[in-house]
């Protein structure tokens, strides 16, 4: 790994609370919020939430140098959420900022076998997170700044993301190389209804990667397709309906706005990533690869690695985890792709978010060894499948 390369993670972090439906039937769960039911359920697990817990940490446990900055209330909760954090590091738990006056956030996490999840998310101290809780002085020592999940963060959201763009202008400042990821807000709540296409045309500007999710970034800058997609999948999952066309719409509207690096979170179908041109990739900050040539004008589509899946928590942000250590260890964009879906897919080894991390040698040994990966057919013009990488590879690449 380059020397000195370190990272800060901040933004959202709650207390993750799970309780183990692993022997409960399809059947009982579907029963599960009916009137005077009760099931009988295994024990309940708790840990930190959100990305600066499962991002932040997972990059910890990867060998990446990493600071957290998330905010808790003075109450349990938050003990639990500063204790839980210490206990991999006493440092990890000193960027955490108290505030007395604010509960902690927490997470339900309702994860059986083979139903998709729901989570009964209580925002908390997360809503009165500000510019002025960022240590700037701390994060002009790092070489890249990641925040994650400003939709479960009233003040990201609040006037178009005002707070949310003066965060990561100031970071930009500093050439720190920047982050950002999202979560897909309540459709009913105050970030479902907030401008979100407004909100992103004002903060991309001032990011240099950016990591949601397929459905988050339909949601917010394409609600039509969204919802038509929604549809016509049932209410369900609309993955499998995603085309590349779709993708490298999206991608170039992002890379337009301003940022460098572009990746859809694709659930089950793997990880979709963009780059813009070299001059682009040459200004991405103190975290720029060594060979911007390389990162250069690239359309990549990974499949995800088989593993026997026990959670999905986390998966997401464990994913990005693996992209930004490979950025970080100045690995090829093929490579980083491959190490995305490898720590993603680690993490769905493990109920919670954490758990099924792996240091980094082992991880990557995983891959060396010849680890398999899910089919992935995609049939469409410009596409073809590099047998070296094991990856799709786009149009937009040369």
């Amino acid at each position: 790994m380059s020397e000195n390369r370190c990272a800060v993670v901040a933004g959202h972090i709650c207390l993750d609370v799970i309780p183990d439906l692993s022997a409960s039937a399809r059947e009982k769960w579907e029963a599960l919020f009916r009137a005077g039911q009760l099931l009988k359920v295994g024990p309940v697990s708790f840990s930190t939430g959100g990305p600066v817990s499962n991002t932040g940490l997972s990059l910890h446990k990867l060998g990446i140098p990493t600071q957290l900055m998330g905010k808790v209330g003075d109450d349990l909760l938050g003990q639990a959420v500063r204790e839980i954090v210490a206990s991999f590091g006493p440092h990890l738990a000193e960027g955490m900022v108290v505030d007395e006056a604010a509960d902690t956030s927490y997470t339900i996490i309702i994860s059986p076998p083979g139903v998709d999840r729901i989570f009964l998310h209580c925002p908390g101290a997360n809503d009165t997170f500000g510019a002025e809780d960022v240590r700037y002085e701390v994060v002009a020592k790092a070489t890249l700044f990641h925040f994650g999940y400003p939709p479960l963060m009233k003040r990201m959201f609040e006037s178009n993301g005002a707070q949310l763009m003066e965060i990561l202008r100031r970071v930009k400042e500093l050439g720190v190389t920047t982050s950002l990821d999202m979560a897909l807000p309540d459709p009913t709540s105050a970030a479902g209804r907030a401008d979100w296409s407004a909100v992103l045309y004002a903060v991309i500007p001032y990011v240099d990667i950016f990591l949601p999710s397929i459905d988050e970034t339909l949601y917010m800058l394409r609600r039509q397709t969204y919802e038509e997609l929604s549809r016509a999948a049932g209410g369900g999952s609309f993955l499998s309906l995603i085309t590349p066309s779709l993708l490298s719409d999206l991608s170039r509207e992002l890379l337009q706005l301003g940022a460098k690096i572009v990746g859809f979170k694709l659930g089950d179908r793997g990880l979709y990533v963009r780059t813009a041109h070299r001059e682009a990739i040459e200004a991405l900050g103190a975290a720029r690869p060594s060979d911007s040539a390389s990162w250069a004008n690239k359309e990549l589509w990974s499949p995800c690695f088989k593993v026997d899946v026990v959670g999905t928590t986390g998966a997401g942000d464990a994913t990005i985890a693996g992209f930004l250590s490979a950025l970080l260890r100045d690995m090829s964009p093929q490579d980083a792709l491959t190490a995305a879906v490898a720590v993603g897919a680690c993490n769905v080894e493990a109920a919670d978010a954490l758990s099924g991390v792996r240091p980094w040698e082992e991880t990557w040994r995983r891959v060396e060894c010849g680890w398999a990966r899910h089919e992935l057919c995609l049939d469409a013009p410009g596409w073809h499948f590099d047998d070296l990488y094991e990856i799709w590879v786009g149009p937009a690449s040369p």
